[in-house]
């Protein structure tokens, strides 16, 4: 997998926790670099720990669906992608009140906004894409995406949130059905 893939990917995934990092940015009355670095932590280090866990619990099965590997890398990233695209659509009336830092609230929405990331590593598994490097490109690009985030949405509110959902769920959809097409020898 090519350096711009995985950042792609990387993009991609952190979409979710861009639209969450506005919703924190609108309820942070003022926001400080430690706020939102605060914020990009937590994202940006589940979204670098899911696709691990992915990626070793696929390790364990790879024998046994090797044959369909790229299938299943098209679908769940398809699914993933529709699923943001979904999202995207939905209305929320509010993204939260006063946002708290802490680690019972930022906790759940990390482990939230990262669950995508898991399957991805499901699929590099597959593609036999090198982790290390994987997972620091998707860890660092969610920080730094995450800390734009909060940015942002204490700026501008929810005018990006659907978009960056959006274009998350496309590129996701892109990079599946560009893996599948190699598969099947069409590019």
């Amino acid at each position: 997998m090519s350096l711009i893939e995985l950042l792609l990917i990387a993009v991609g995934l952190s979409m979710d926790a861009f639209a969450v990092s506005i919703c924190t940015g609108l309820a942070i009355s003022k926001v400080t670099v430690k706020k939102a670095l605060i914020v990009g932590i937590y994202f940006g280090a589940f979204q670098a720990g899911m696709p691990v866990i992915g990626y070793f619990a696929a390790t364990l099965f790879a024998g046994m669906i090797i044959d369909y590997d790229h299938w299943i890398a098209f679908g769940l990233l398809c699914f993933l992608g529709g699923k943001m695209i979904i999202a995207s659509f939905k209305k929320e009336e509010k993204c939260c009140e006063e946002a708290s830092l802490t680690l019972a609230a930022m906790l759940p929405l990390a482990v939230a906004t990262s669950i995508d990331a898991m399957a991805v590593g499901v699929s590099f598994a597959f593609l036999q894409v090198s982790m290390l490097p994987a997972v620091s490109i998707i860890g660092i690009t969610t920080l730094v995406i995450s800390v734009i985030g909060v940015k942002i949405g204490n700026i501008f509110g929810n005018k990006f949130k659907s978009k960056a959902e959006i274009a998350g769920g496309i590129i996701l959809f892109l990079i599946g059905t560009k893996i599948l097409l190699e598969h099947l020898e069409v590019l």
